[in-house]
């Protein structure tokens, strides 16, 4: 892993010296001695060197390599390095404290410098706060972005990972709890059969016409169908669990179809139906509900209270059913059989759909009551919708480019106002300037001179001055961004004009010069 990091800094170091290494050579910087030349070079190395582990510390020596070749920050040897480790700096810098503390100093220390030894101050804050945003500030939060695009990739391939295991998760556990449904439905509707062949049984058994033989047969097989019971419960009943919903599975019959069957196979129940009987639309959830309660009891009855009257009673009340199982005393010996989870189940399911449930001793025997509104097949709860990572991250780099682009056109915006005033303010009229007389003093000629002096005088252009004069140069013209005729006036030691000359704009021809000057 070393290796290719090695050759990829290597590579970089090489593309960013190439501009450092050729401005100079084709003008594009001013000249500058062998050895400073390599003490940058040398200064981008480490500064490459270091931009993995130590972002800010590269990006820091960059900024101090550029201010120290350019008081506005910018060169064409090392801006475009300077744009790259600040991209790095933003890709690679976890926290914001440290870059924003190294972007207010490297602006502070450049225009302090301005201030101090620029040429032409205002020109060069419009440099330094351009490079500043846009060199500097724009990459490293396009870094930024990069890097929470990365980290948010990442996060979402891990959660689609997870989401995947969790989704196998449930479909496993749903698989587990459809086979627990099966078991428990298999469980009460063969639990309920066996008990109804256990009463045909038993009535078989004291029928007064039937043989002694066939007496016996009768016996074992009530017995059988007792013992048949008990070992579907303890095989099949370890297998429900108390919040199981309701099957979604139809009966197949109603309510006062079971209870009629339940008495033709022996089971003395009666059935009372008042104000209409059960309110349940046939194959709802309340019926469905209504037929396993009823179910469950009169196998209770049959196997708890053999011989024991049973009432079921059914009343449609607005809104629901109510039904009561009431069992009395046993009139038979009972088959010894171990307790069973049916009620818990019952009033689990009961509760779940939103009804009561009661269950106990009533007189001489039990009772089970139990009240279940109407309702439509339950649906799904609505969820609210997952939150979206990638769209507040976008938002949060969104704010934050808009931010700092507010901030460069204000602060690029505040320097152009300034030029533009420090330049309108430095216009001497041709006519004015043509009013004044050789030998006048400073005094007299202040109020015919402007504000301030022109802060880009073309020294270059002009003529050699007087000696032992202080010179002073304003423009001949407001016009900005565009190249203008410039005045120049000497004044001696004694604050008298000796001199004023014209310095045509650049790129005047020497015709047009003499055909200005005539």
């Amino acid at each position: 892993m070393e290796r290719p990091r090695i050759r990829r800094a290597c590579l970089l170091w090489a593309a960013l010296a190439l501009p450092a290494l050729t401005a100079d050579a084709i003008g594009l910087n001013e000249p500058r001695a062998f050895w400073p030349q390599i003490a940058g070079l040398g200064v981008l190395a480490a500064a490459v060197a270091s931009a993995r582990r130590h972002p800010v510390a590269a990006f820091g020596l960059m900024a101090v390599l550029s201010l120290l070749t350019a008081p506005a920050l910018f060169t064409v040897s090392y801006g475009p390095a300077l744009g790259v480790l600040a991209l790095l700096l933003g890709l690679r810098a976890a926290r914001v404290l440290p870059a924003a503390v190294l972007f207010v100093a490297v602006g502070c220390v450049g225009a302090a410098k301005v201030a101090l030894v620029g040429v032409d101050p205002a020109a060069q804050w419009v440099v330094l706060t351009g490079t500043l945003l846009f060199g500097c500030v724009f990459p490293w939060l396009g870094g930024r972005y990069w890097r929470q695009s990365r980290e948010l990739a990442a996060a979402g391939w891990t959660r689609a990972a997870r989401l995947e295991d969790e989704q196998r998760s449930a479909e496993e556990r749903a698989r587990l709890r459809e086979r627990a449904r099966i078991a428990q439905d298999m469980h009460d509707s063969l639990g309920h059969e066996l008990s109804l062949i256990a009463l045909r049984a038993g009535a078989l058994q004291v029928a007064p016409d039937l043989p002694e033989r066939h007496r016996g047969a009768a016996a074992d097989l009530r017995a059988a169908a007792a013992d048949a019971t008990d070992r579907l419960h303890r095989i099949i009943g370890v297998l429900r669990e108390d919040d199981e919903p309701v099957p979604l599975t139809p009966a197949g019959e109603s309510v006062e179809q079971l209870v009629a069957r339940a008495a033709e196979s022996g089971l003395p129940v009666r059935w009372e139906p008042t104000g209409g009987g059960t309110a349940a639309q046939p194959g709802s959830v309340a019926e469905r509900t209504l037929h396993r309660v009823v179910r469950e009891a009169l196998t209770n009855a049959a196997r708890h209270a053999p011989g024991a009257p049973v009432t079921v009673a059914a009343a449609g009340e607005a809104g629901g059913t109510t039904v009561t199982i009431t069992n009395g005393r046993a009139t038979q010996k009972s088959s010894p059989s171990a307790g069973g989870s049916g009620l818990l189940g019952l009033r689990t399911a009961v509760t779940a759909s939103g009804g009561d449930f009661e269950a106990g001793p009533h007189g001489e025997g039990f009772r089970v009551r139990a009240y279940v509104p109407e309702q439509s097949t339950p649906r799904p709860p609505r969820t609210a919708a997952p939150s979206a990572p990638f769209t507040r991250a976008r938002r949060r780099v969104a704010v934050a480019v808009g931010a700092a682009a507010c901030a460069g056109v204000v602060l690029v915006g505040g320097a152009f106002a300034w030029y533009a005033y420090t330049e309108t303010h430095s216009v001497l009229e041709p006519a004015a300037y043509a009013r004044l007389g050789l030998g006048s003093t400073a005094a007299e000629l202040a109020p015919a001179l402007p504000d301030r002096t022109a802060r880009d005088a073309p020294v270059e252009r002009a003529p050699a001055p007087p000696k032992d004069t202080d010179c002073r140069y304003y423009r001949a013209s407001g016009e900005l961004l565009v190249s203008v005729d410039h005045f120049r006036l000497c004044f001696d030691t004694g604050g008298r004009l000796v001199a004023k000359d014209l310095i045509p704009r650049a790129g005047l021809s020497e015709d047009a010069h003499e055909e200005f000057v005539r």
